[in-house]
């Protein structure tokens, strides 16, 4: 699972996911990629079922980058606990997404099996993303009519 190796301040607040992805917003490394449309938080347990769903599919050719990394601490209280008492555990680690972001690239395949791959790894995803080539910059068009959505 990733995580970060070492963290100073362990717990950290919640804060806010408004706006759009100024940064890693094209793709940049890999030859098509998959751009969230919604904003959320992915936990490390969802990056890796993508991982591993789209190494599955490529049996061993091509490259696979992931381009967001979960270093956001989540908190969870005790059930049945009453209110005060502090803050809670660390129960799980997330990536702050935010519309725009590139999650996952890939290189060295066709766009046909990337198409396949990225198409499987987006079901395991709990927001809508889109599937967008090195060409077409992955700059986002705010018109929703264009998009090709794979929602599940």
């Amino acid at each position: 699972m990733l995580m970060p190796k070492r963290t100073k301040y362990r717990k950290q607040m919640r804060g806010r996911m408004k706006g759009k992805a100024t940064r890693g917003n094209k793709v940049t490394f890999g030859d098509f990629g998959i751009q969230a449309l919604e904003p959320h938080w992915l936990t490390n347990r969802q990056i890796e079922a993508c991982r591993v769903v789209i190494n599955r599919t490529f049996k061993r050719e091509g490259t696979v980058l992931i381009r967001i990394f979960p270093d956001k601490p989540y908190t969870v209280q005790p059930a049945e606990t009453r209110m005060g008492k502090g803050k809670g555990n660390v129960e799980d680690w997330v990536a702050v997404v935010r519309p725009g972001r590139i999650l996952f690239e890939v290189s060295g395949v066709t766009e046909e099996l990337a198409r396949e791959a990225l198409r499987k790894a987006a079901h395991k995803l709990p927001i809508a993303v889109k599937f967008v080539k090195k060409e077409d910059g992955g700059d986002v068009k705010w018109q929703q009519k264009n998009w090709e959505i794979w929602k599940v």
